[in-house]
């Protein structure tokens, strides 16, 4: 298997996801991938524990994609190898009553990272500019100043909007928190066989909803408002990576290799040193243990 890169799939400048491939022909073996995939893990189940003795930063990742691309199997897979306390998965549906009291981005702030863990955005804070686009009707929800109606919502409100995400990321990551973004390029080919597996297998009945036959018809609406968003947001400090995922296995390993890879950029994650003083006296700690 050819090695990852992350600048490979790193978005720097202005892309096209209609000129970028949804599946990378890789030659290796459902095998390989995911030996491949379980070295990584422990390689992130051990970082992460580094983390939390160092206690400086958390990790934000972020997951977006159309339905069926794989983002919750890939948490399943990815993370499992991670202590339980060391990373929290939060999944963005629909704001409820509470959420609408507030602005946008609150119920994100509250699921931040604490420093040492990992947090896992399942759908982000990019929905506002995404499902919102392809219906701008919800944002009346938000009950927001001088928007009455969905005509009063301008290009300018979703300008002003990509500022603020902006924004907020360039805030968090100014006090410890490391964001990267994943976008699961999906076909829409590859989206139909996965939802009519849904159907076919009973097993997978379960994760069937008309809502989302309802939201393939708006592909090309999505398409386009995903690629301006990846275009308008992704930064140095907050990147997009574009993940070819129609082979789902090779989109895990893809996803964990580039985690590492740009967790090593972070040198001064160490565990830290007990003070010299408390070294010194281990011997006495032992003798007084053994003598109990």
């Amino acid at each position: 298997m050819k090695s990852i890169n992350p600048d490979d799939f790193k978005v720097v400048g202005k892309i096209e996801l209609s000129k970028i491939p949804t599946n990378l022909f890789n030659e290796a073996s459902e095998d390989d991938k995911e030996e491949k995939l379980d070295k990584v893990q422990a390689k992130l189940s051990e970082l992460q524990d580094v983390m939390y003795a160092h206690n400086k930063y958390g990790v934000l990742i972020c997951l977006q994609g159309m339905d069926t691309s794989g983002k919750d199997s890939l948490i399943r897979e990815v993370f499992k190898e991670f202590n339980p306390r060391g990373v929290v998965v939060s999944s963005f549906k629909t704001p409820n009553s509470a959420e609408l009291e507030h602005d946008y981005l609150w119920r994100h702030y509250l699921a931040l990272p604490e420093k040492g863990k990992f947090a896992v955005f399942n759908r982000t804070h990019y929905e506002n500019v995404l499902v919102t686009r392809v219906h701008p009707e919800y944002i009346l929800s938000e009950n927001l100043p001088g928007i009455e109606k969905v005509e009063d919502i301008t290009p300018v409100f979703w300008e002003n909007r990509m500022d603020q995400i902006n924004n907020f990321e360039k805030h968090i990551s100014q006090n410890g928190t490391i964001v990267m973004k994943f976008y699961f390029h999906l076909s829409k080919e590859e989206q139909r066989k996965r939802l009519l597996r849904r159907l076919e297998e009973e097993e997978h009945h379960w994760k069937f909803s008309p809502g989302d036959m309802k939201e393939r018809e708006h592909w090309e609406d999505y398409m386009k408002f995903y690629e301006e968003a990846i275009n308008e947001t992704s930064t140095e400090i907050a990147p997009w990576y574009i993940i070819p995922a129609d082979d789902k296995e090779m989109a895990r390993y893809i996803v964990a290799k580039i985690i590492w890879e740009e967790m090593q950029k972070h040198t001064d994650i160490k565990e830290p040193e007990l003070d010299e003083k408390v070294k010194a006296n281990f011997e006495e700690y032992k003798k007084q243990l053994e003598m109990e």
